[in-house]
């Protein structure tokens, strides 16, 4: 990465704000919880801030809160279980701009940590408000990008306070950038990628982008039903979006650059898509026409095995089927079981996927988990990264 990162400044006695990626999710009825690995994620940038004797703010979004104060998605949660992590206090202050913050701030030490209330609580953080960003800003002398997962969009905290104090990357940012940066440089082949989820049109730039490096596609999920669709399937009542043409130009692409395209062979099919739904495993070529795909089935857990085991890369993005309903949700986790046992490089792409495994306890056994799905498609398609862009370059001299 040619950006210059937590490493190569000074930050001892200087106050950090750190921009994290805390949206965590919640069991709101239990108030905990249910996934911390961001939390996580994120701290080997504040444990180099604590023993390089910085102070740390830190300042992350929670939930889609439109811009307003909710209770439901205030951050307090979040500092009381870094805490724990850290076995040491975490402050708390339950706004991210005014006197209450500065107040809080000029009582700091340091090696302290402080984590501000939900950024979305301000309807100017997702519009890129300058005012506001400079407001943060002021919370800082330096500024650490730590927040790969929203490092693809143009908000205050991303791109804003960069115009206003020195801009570098956190530890987890570079992991990131460098992990799949390698995806696109320098695969080892044979080299797979395996997509899932409901929309094709989410997945097409970063397609056109790997055609030429990859060398098997193997497609499952809500996707499936499109591309079986384009080549004269019947897939009864299945959610197909907008992307017929697309996906058959992707399905010629493939052709014209020698990538094996995998589809499924088999299907499970329900007539009613919640927990009560009775299932039934069929053909391809004899979905009914009133029954919805929800899983992929054994003849294609096989068929995608196969392909899977002869790839040195595998990049994974998306569930198999409705992995959120239990009886919909066993192609998913036996895939999963498969990718966690591959020789080779194994890349996670974020979002519901790296949730998945990561409840599956199967993270350890993956090379990366990515902690930013749509940051990871944007990166994966050869788009530059607002986030990353912002930040300075290697060789600035920072005071």
């Amino acid at each position: 990465m040619n950006k210059l990162t937590v490493r190569d400044i000074d930050v001892s006695g200087k106050k950090a704000l750190v921009r994290v990626d805390f949206n965590v999710p919640l069991n709101y009825k239990t108030g905990t919880i249910t996934d911390d690995s961001r939390i996580r994620a994120s701290l080997p940038t504040i444990d180099y801030l604590v023993e390089k004797g910085a102070m740390i703010i830190l300042c992350s979004h929670l939930g889609r809160p439109a811009g307003k104060p909710a209770a439901e998605f205030s951050l307090a949660i979040v500092a009381q279980h870094l805490s724990q992590i850290l076995r040491q206090p975490v402050g708390f202050v339950n706004d991210c701009i005014g006197s209450e913050v500065d107040n809080a701030i000029a009582n700091m030490k340091n090696g302290d940590i402080l984590l501000l209330e939900n950024l979305r609580f301000y309807e100017e953080e997702e519009k890129g408000d300058d005012t506001f960003a400079q407001a943060l800003s002021k919370h800082g002398d330096i500024f650490v990008n730590d927040a790969f997962g929203t490092a693809h969009r143009k908000h205050a905290s991303i791109v804003g306070v960069t115009k206003y104090i020195p801009a570098v990357a956190g530890m987890l940012l570079e992991k990131e950038i460098n992990a799949l940066g390698k995806v696109l440089t320098a695969p080892p082949h044979p080299f797979g990628v395996l997509l899932g989820g409901a929309k094709v049109s989410d997945k097409v730039a970063m397609l056109n982008n790997i055609m030429g490096k990859v060398d098997t596609i193997v497609i499952g999920g809500g996707m499936a039903a499109t591309f079986l669709k384009a080549q004269s399937y019947e897939v009864g009542a299945s959610l197909i979006d907008d992307s017929l043409d697309t996906a058959s130009e992707i399905i010629e692409k493939t052709k014209m650059n020698g990538v094996k395209l995998i589809l499924p062979d088999d299907m499970l099919v329900t007539d009613v898509i919640n927990d009560k739904g009775e299932t039934e495993n069929v053909d391809i070529a004899h979905i009914p026409a009133d029954k919805h795909i929800v899983d992929i089935g054994p003849l294609t857990i096989t068929k995608f095995t196969k392909a899977l085991e002869k790839c040195r890369t595998v990049f994974w993005n998306g569930p198999m089927g409705i992995y959120e309903i239990p009886q919909f949700s066993e192609g998913t986790k036996t895939i999963a079981r498969i990718i966690a046992n591959l020789h080779g490089t194994t890349i996670i792409g974020g979002g519901s996927t790296s949730e998945i495994v990561t409840e599956m306890k199967l993270g350890d056994k993956m090379t990366f988990v990515s902690t930013g799905g749509g940051a990871s498609l944007k990166f994966l398609s050869g788009e530059a990264l607002p986030g990353v862009e912002a930040l300075l370059d290697k060789g600035t001299e920072v005071n």
